[in-house]
């Protein structure tokens, strides 16, 4: 899981955290993307994460209460800029989501071990993409990539309603499922449109992020099939390099990894299922 596939999978992040400066923010329905520049740190690898902070009044609460940092796949990186995508879920959240352009921004990363290239074959695998809501994120920098390379990489997505979906205008000419109808071409789960897709053609290797009920079902679908696949995994994170092991998860092999540095991004393969769903 930890090994180099394709490629190099890590990016090092330099020591410390660094204070950058929101240069730009936009909304986009029901999620704020917020762009920093990062003169001194190095470009990420697709799927890798930064721990964020804001660097004014971090805290909530009458007392001001601090919040640890949040952990967040990188979106892409767009002429020397960092971009995140971020949705109002709870206190730290809201926080990050008001930042406005001039605001200072705490960050740590790039972290972590993002997506490997499909294999080449014999037989040659397709990628597939399949993100739900924020999952997007990494989704998008990994598509730039592959296509970049000549890699046709479709891409699935699932949202909640038509707020969230559009969110689904950060990949290129993207398939949209929402769980209420209101926008995409399918009422219901993304994993529905995933299953039919590999019904059809599972040379595949399907890479995911998203919420850990869809998680594991790629998982399950996958496995069924005997299609590789790497997941994305999200965890509640205090430091994000290893030392706080609050991100741990169970392999199928009996031992742990910390999803900080031994992803997040998993073989499908390694989990008997997905913590949390």
């Amino acid at each position: 899981m930890s090994g180099i596939v394709g490629g190099e999978r890590r990016t090092l992040a330099p020591f410390g955290r660094r204070r950058l400066r929101v240069a730009e923010r936009h909304e986009l329905g029901a999620y704020v993307v917020v762009e920093a520049a990062d003169p001194d740190g190095p470009a990420p690898r697709p799927g890798q994460f930064y721990m964020l902070a804001a660097a004014e009044r971090w805290g909530g609460g009458e007392d001001e209460r601090p919040f640890l940092p949040r952990a967040f796949s990188v979106l892409r990186v767009a002429d020397g800029r960092l971009q995140f995508m971020l949705e109002d879920v709870g206190p730290g959240t809201a926080r990050l989501c008001e930042l406005q352009s001039g605001d200072g921004l705490w960050v740590t990363g790039p972290l972590g071990l993002g997506f490997s290239a499909p294999d080449a074959g014999p037989p040659a695998r397709r990628a597939l993409l399949c993100g739900g809501g924020v999952g997007t994120a990494p989704l998008a920098i990994w598509q730039d990539e592959l296509l970049a390379r000549g890699v046709p990489a479709p891409a699935l997505l699932g949202f909640r309603d038509a707020a969230h979906a559009e969110g689904a205008a950060l990949l290129a000419n993207p398939r949209v499922a929402t769980d209420d109808g209101s926008a995409g071409e399918h009422h219901g789960l993304v994993t529905d449109l995933l299953a039919a897709e590999l019904d059809d053609d599972p040379r595949a290797t399907v890479y995911a992020c998203g919420p850990p009920p869809m998680l594991e079902a790629v998982r399950a679908l996958c496995a069924a099939r005997d299609v590789p696949a790497q997941l994305a995994l999200e965890a509640g994170m205090a430091c994000g390099f290893g030392a706080c092991f609050g991100c741990v998860v169970p392999t199928r092999d009996g031992g742990y990894v910390r999803l900080c540095v031994d992803g997040p991004v998993l073989d499908a393969a390694a989990l008997a299922e997905v913590p949390g769903h």
